[in-house]
């Protein structure tokens, strides 16, 4: 069994982990040339949007970790806050699928692995807050046990 705290505290390091990708993206994307092309105040804006994004990931990541536990235990609040980060990451993965065409970039394994392990991280991002949303502290998950 897997307690919820532990998944969450889980999520909470996976933002960190998210980071690391997301700081190789305006490399893989080549965003230096692609923004020259716009105009300063539209680059602009999408270098904040960009930093804004990080500080949010890095709120949720640290949120998390810091309260793993009181983020479990069922409270209005915590089911507040987790429901809105779980409706953060399932509206970022409905982009990905619906709106993002990734393909024309998924040109090697590193990118592919990359943008499917990212899409992994996302799912459990969404599910682990969407329990948390729904659960209590004493609720457990079976994952695959031989006991279930």
């Amino acid at each position: 069994m897997v307690h919820l705290p532990m998944l969450l505290m889980i999520a909470g390091f996976g933002h960190f982990a998210l980071l690391i990708a997301s700081a190789l993206v305006p490399g893989m994307l080549n965003w230096r040339e692609e923004l020259a092309r716009l105009g300063l105040l539209t680059r602009q804006i999408v270098w904040v949007h960009g930093i804004f994004i990080v500080l949010v990931i890095i709120g949720f990541g640290a949120i998390t970790i810091l309260n793993a536990g009181v983020l479990a235990n069922g409270t209005v609040l915590s089911r507040s806050v987790c429901g809105f980060i779980a409706l953060f990451w399932a509206a970022r993965l409905a982009v990905q699928f619906l709106v993002f065409d990734a393909k024309p970039h998924l040109n090697n394994l590193v990118l592919t692995s990359g943008y499917h392990g990212l899409t992994v991280m996302f799912v459990y991002f969404a599910m682990v807050y969407g329990w948390a949303a729904i659960a209590s502290e004493h609720s457990t998950l079976a994952l695959w046990s031989a006991s279930s």
